[in-house]
């Protein structure tokens, strides 16, 4: 594996705050590869023009972060079919001739961390319930579709939008107060918005109304145990937070740009919990 290349970078507005940076360069050093993989603050309105810039600069992978997830795709000569499913780009891979492929590798990393938390899992064990009707919301509802997830409900704020991602993927809107009642089925919630990450008011869900063996997945990952996973814990609930959602589908990426499918090891892991703390 030594010798290979690898130069890449998350780009987004803003971005410092992204842990990608340490994920990347810690399989660079593990790998035994050449390059670096560091963050660029891009604006919207300078979008395309940073890309070529990039690029020139011997740039070949790129990850993909908010706002740039969407309106990046029109800059894309191919897409995968995840990322036309989802409506969403968060992976680029530059080709030599000046092109760019796009990917999305967040439903992969989202269903990848429940396997991972959570071995046996069944994903059509029950209902699924995901809170929230954004990008991320589209990229899980796509990947518990793919891992056969029989029954979806997307509950959000504002239910005109749970009703139209519902009706973009065959699921089904589910008020955002649902109670007890409308809760006894239900083997997966997850917490898709950013609610409950630092400097957020907490989800308020209450975890107490989830059925026994339910399992609670949200994919924030600083704080590392939201309000959420707490409440679920004390209630005996298995819990999964985001940050392997984070760890995985970079890993996806990394297998893109390289053709080496990383190992998360524990090591890693680690590091990342301290720079969230």
């Amino acid at each position: 594996m030594a010798g290979k290349t690898l130069k890449a970078a998350v780009i987004g507005f803003p971005v410092s705050h992204s842990l990608s940076p340490a994920i990347h360069n810690h399989w660079i050093k593990q790998y035994e590869l050449q390059g670096f993989y560091d963050a660029r603050k891009v604006p919207p309105e300078h979008l395309k023009e940073s890309l070529l810039r990039l690029m020139e600069e011997g740039y070949t992978g790129f990850n993909v972060t908010i706002p740039h997830k969407q309106s990046v795709m029109a800059l894309c000569d191919e897409l995968d079919d995840t990322a036309r499913a989802i409506g969403a780009v968060n992976t680029l891979a530059a080709g030599g001739d000046g092109s760019f492929r796009g990917y999305n590798t967040d439903a992969c990393g989202f269903i990848e961390n429940i396997r991972d938390a959570a071995p046996g899992f069944d994903f059509a064990a029950g209902a699924a319930l995901v809170i929230g009707a954004g990008g991320a919301a589209r990229a899980a509802v796509y990947g518990l579709q793919r891992a056969g997830a029989k029954e979806i409900r997307i509950a959000n704020r504002t239910h005109g939008h749970a009703e139209k991602l519902a009706r973009d993927f065959g699921a089904e809107a589910a008020p955002c107060g649902t109670g007890a009642a409308g809760l006894k089925d239900v083997a997966l919630l997850v917490n898709t918005t950013p609610l409950g990450m630092k400097g957020q008011p907490p989800l308020g869900f209450d975890a107490s109304i989830l059925p026994p063996g339910a399992v609670v997945c949200d994919i924030v990952y600083s704080p590392l145990e939201t309000q959420l996973l707490k409440d679920a814990a004390g209630r005996g609930l298995k819990t999964i937070d985001g940050l392997g959602m984070l760890l995985h589908q970079a890993a996806r990426a990394f297998e893109i740009w390289t053709g080496i499918r990383p190992e998360i090891t524990v090591e890693l892991r680690e590091k990342l919990v301290k720079m969230t703390a």
